[in-house]
């Protein structure tokens, strides 16, 4: 992703900036800068999402925001999510499926995205409480949403994201290690996350005393060499008392119902306490 706020430029900005029309036009014909609409130019290096986002008449906003920023998301491909203010003007445009976000509230200057926590109850209204403690979990990782961010959003969203503020934790080490934490609360176990288990190091999740649940991000875990790193954590685990559950990606997010299932059932065993 190109440097949020970077890369586009109206014609007045240009010109403020010593370059002739003359110059402006040639640089268009060399492919330095690309017409996106009337006034409105770009980088050539601008990624396409900010490039999208400035032919429809606005600057990214909610996932496509919260991705360009760093947030982990729970949406996969997605349209560009155009932010229009309150007062926007939406330019049609070749391939346009943009989803435009016309929430009001005061617009900084040339491009700059939305803030986080305007980012964060965008995705709330827009995906859902789930992605919207997913990307907030990843932006208080980051230390990227202040205390005063935070009071905003319980001053400016609904109940189930209060509760999501109300949860959500600093340390989590993942989007998916936040997804399973936000689905299993309503069962009332005892969770923590980022345990150090002997013999074996962090570990994701850690239900009670012994029911250690790994989440494999997509990607993180295949060959050889991270299968057997896998294997090899897991028994260790099972040698100090503990037993493991290992989910990936796709469990997480297509098909939870196993998830949930295998976790309860392990705690309906009682294998969740050390013996």
């Amino acid at each position: 992703m190109c440097a949020p706020g970077k890369g586009v430029e109206t014609l007045r900005g240009l010109r403020a900036k010593g370059l002739s029309r003359r110059a402006i036009a040639a640089a268009v014909e060399s492919g330095d800068l690309l017409h996106l609409r009337r006034g409105i130019y770009a980088d050539r290096d601008t990624c396409s999402p900010v490039v999208t986002a400035a032919r429809h008449g606005g600057r990214l906003g909610c996932v496509s925001a919260a991705r360009h920023l760093g947030l982990w998301t729970l949406a996969e491909d997605h349209p560009t999510h155009v932010w229009m203010g309150g007062a926007g003007h939406a330019y049609a445009h070749e391939g346009c499926a943009c989803i435009a976000h016309w929430d009001d509230g005061p617009v900084e200057q040339g491009f700059a995205l939305p803030s986080i926590p305007r980012v964060l109850r965008q995705v709330l209204r827009c995906q859902g409480v789930e992605s919207f403690f997913t990307a907030l979990e990843s932006a208080l990782r980051r230390d990227e949403l202040s205390a005063s961010g935070r009071d905003w959003l319980r001053d400016h969203t609904n109940d189930a994201a209060r509760e999501a503020l109300a949860f959500a934790r600093f340390d989590a080490d993942s989007g998916l290690e936040s997804l399973v934490r936000w689905r299993l609360r309503t069962w009332n176990l005892p969770v923590r996350t980022q345990v150090r288990v002997i013999s074996v190091g962090r570990v994701d999740l850690l239900i009670g005393d012994a029911l250690i649940v790994e989440i494999d991000g997509a990607g993180n875990h295949d060959g050889p060499a991270h299968r057997h790193r896998d294997l090899r954590r897991d028994a260790h685990a099972a040698i100090w008392g503990f037993v493991s559950l290992r989910f990936d990606y796709a469990l997480v997010v297509h098909d939870w119902p196993t998830v949930e299932h295998a976790i309860l059932a392990y705690v309906d065993r009682g294998l969740h306490l050390r013996r």
